[in-house]
């Protein structure tokens, strides 16, 4: 699909996602080869390469996330495919105990699991493990996703808000693990971005998200 038709797609779902509980709208698609395009210290700064692309319907996050995700792995999935396997439906996917099942079906058994961050406000104990847990599996070549709601705000000072829950990849990392990389499938103008790691365990708070053990 041409990128004008994109962008005229993006506004038209946008709206409907105004009165559909904050459910995101898809972003533009764009291309990339997969594997690690940036890797200059493990130990500090590590990307992965993401086919991107976005989620046909306001309510796909969780189904576009979790493609994207796959993605870096070379993986070509269908979001409706995703989608049924989910269970998502209008009402989004349920939570990421519903994407885990699908990437460890892709990449094999008890690869992903799901972690909580069950208060209000992350811990300083939930944002080390976070840390930690996006790094090795972004070492190991795979991405986290993870289900989030609220509002935040990037390394730029832009603000990110999705009142009604949504899902994100996130594929890299930077300063040792204190800024994470996000693709978002929501909206043209801010489909990848960068957040600091205790920004985005806030964000995750109250739900959760998948990483590899």
């Amino acid at each position: 699909m041409a990128t004008t038709i994109l962008r005229k797609t993006a506004l038209t779902i946008a709206a409907a996602a105004a009165t559909a509980g904050g459910i995101a709208a898809p972003a533009i698609a764009a291309q990339a080869t997969p594997g690690v395009i940036a890797a200059r210290d493990h130990q500090s700064e590590r990307q992965l390469d993401v086919r991107y692309e976005a989620q046909d319907t306001f309510y796909y996050c969780g189904p576009a996330a979790a493609r994207n995700a796959l993605s870096v792995q070379g993986k070509d999935i269908d979001q409706h495919d995703m989608a049924k396997r989910m269970g998502t439906t209008e009402d989004g996917t349920n939570s990421i105990n519903d994407i885990t099942p699908v990437l460890n079906k892709e990449t094999g058994k008890n690869v992903y699991r799901s972690v909580e961050i069950p208060d209000a406000k992350a811990a300083d104990k939930h944002a080390d493990k976070l840390r930690d847990d996006i790094k090795r599996t972004v070492d190991d070549g795979r991405a986290v996703v993870a289900n989030i709601a609220g509002t935040t705000t990037d390394t730029t000072g832009t603000t990110h808000s999705y009142e009604g829950g949504h899902y994100i990849s996130v594929t890299g990392y930077r300063d040792h693990g204190e800024q994470v990389k996000i693709a978002d499938s929501a909206n043209p103008d801010t489909a990848e971005y960068w957040l600091t790691t205790d920004n985005l365990a806030d964000w995750i708070a109250t739900r959760g998200y998948t990483a590899t053990s």
